[in-house]
């Protein structure tokens, strides 16, 4: 998309839990620099207070929008080059926004986690898109950039050593401090809800290749039950992004042509430690609600400033080629992964888009923009991407 619109970015959400932090993050951060923005919600009021609290100049424009109106979705759209929506569940509220990104040309990237809702608008809009320019690009935070991209990077790095991909990836997460989103919560909610009222949802939710239409891959580890991986010297637990961090790194796997081959198996679990005490987490950890139950944070809430600055993450992934060659790499985020380090994230995506050539169509973060993205990440969001051996 070239055309010339009034604003780069539109934040839309921009009152929410992470829509501030995204404001915040893109004041702070570029300044001066920054690119032409705006700040859009439901109301001016609520826009006007949190443009005041989180230290936003008081000169950055702001946009009306809702939802549930698509004529309000479409007048907001054509004012900008890039649309970042933090507004969930997106099965809810992103309906709207995405059919009008696809239609008028406007790029648009999201938090979503929600791989039934996010299957049904590859189908109704992917061929839009492709015609209109715009790039959709989902899943754009903890859903599901490290994973994502940190498969890509090593796969590159396994064509480097080895001239081909690795048949095999193994996804582990080995530390991580900080919760999950309230959206995140309440977008499992929303999904399980819709389950229960279409079996198609658990079609696509049950499938590891639903975001890949017209392909259907080799069996995949279900990742359900913890287990010893005598390699790692660790026992695993099952991994509550696993179901949509999987099928973002299998689309863009067909996304890129298959490049990481037909036969890829790639599964992600959480490690918990060697002996009886890491055989205990792993079984508390699959017997436990990893959203929290009742005392998850609702849309709309989230953790302190310290408590975010003190969270991280730290993940390693594995490749295993067919000789038996291994080749490890790690993703490493400096800020709690639900808030701190997605509110970087997104933003960056959305910066990547601004300077992408890549054409129109319904994306993954690493079919989009690939190393682009992970030098912006390493720059200014306080990843890392490292090879271990």
């Amino acid at each position: 998309m070239t055309q010339e619109r009034e604003f780069d970015i539109i934040v839309y959400g921009a009152t929410g839990f992470t829509g501030r932090l995204v404001a915040e993050y893109l004041s702070n951060h570029y300044g001066s620099n920054a690119p032409k923005w705006a700040m859009a919600g439901r109301s001016q009021e609520k826009l006007e207070s949190v443009r005041d609290e989180m230290g936003v100049p008081s000169d950055t424009p702001l946009v009306v929008a809702d939802a549930g109106d698509a004529a309000s979705m479409a007048d907001m759209v054509k004012r900008a080059r890039v649309i970042i929506t933090t507004v969930g569940p997106y099965q809810l509220y992103g309906n709207e926004l995405v059919a009008a990104c696809a239609e008028h040309g406007t790029d648009y990237c999201d938090l979503s986690g929600e791989p039934a809702w996010m299957r049904m608008k590859i189908d109704a809009h992917e061929a839009q898109a492709k015609e209109s320019g715009a790039r959709i690009v989902f899943s754009s935070g903890f859903d599901s950039i490290p994973f994502d991209l940190g498969v890509m990077m090593l796969q590159k790095e396994c064509f480097n050593r080895y001239g081909q991909a690795a048949p095999r990836i193994k996804g582990r997460v080995r530390a991580m401090q900080g919760t999950f989103s309230g959206g995140t919560a309440a977008s499992l909610k929303a999904t399980m809800a819709a389950a229960a009222k279409d079996p198609m949802v658990i079609k696509y939710l049950t499938n590891p290749f639903s975001l890949a239409p017209g392909f259907d891959g080799p069996e995949q580890p279900l990742g359900n039950k913890p287990l010893y991986e005598d390699d790692l010297k660790s026992w695993s637990a099952p991994f509550i992004m696993a179901p949509i961090n999987t099928k973002n790194v299998h689309r863009t796997n067909a996304l890129l042509g298959h490049e990481y081959g037909e036969d890829f198996v790639y599964d992600e679990m959480m490690l918990t430690g060697e002996g009886e005490q890491g055989e205990q987490m792993a079984n508390f950890v699959a017997k436990t609600d990893p959203m929290g139950g009742d005392d998850a944070p609702k849309p709309g809430e989230g953790p302190s400033k310290e408590e975010r600055e003190n969270g991280f993450y730290d993940i390693l992934f594995i490749a295993e080629m067919a000789d038996g060659a291994r080749t490890m790499l790690s993703v490493k985020g400096d800020k709690d992964p639900g808030y701190g380090s997605t509110s970087k994230m997104i933003t960056e995506t959305a910066m990547a888009l601004l300077d992408s050539d890549k054409a129109g169509g319904i994306h993954t973060p690493g079919s989009a923009l690939g190393e682009a993205l992970v030098k912006r990440l390493e720059a200014n969001a306080g990843l890392t991407f490292t090879l271990e051996g």
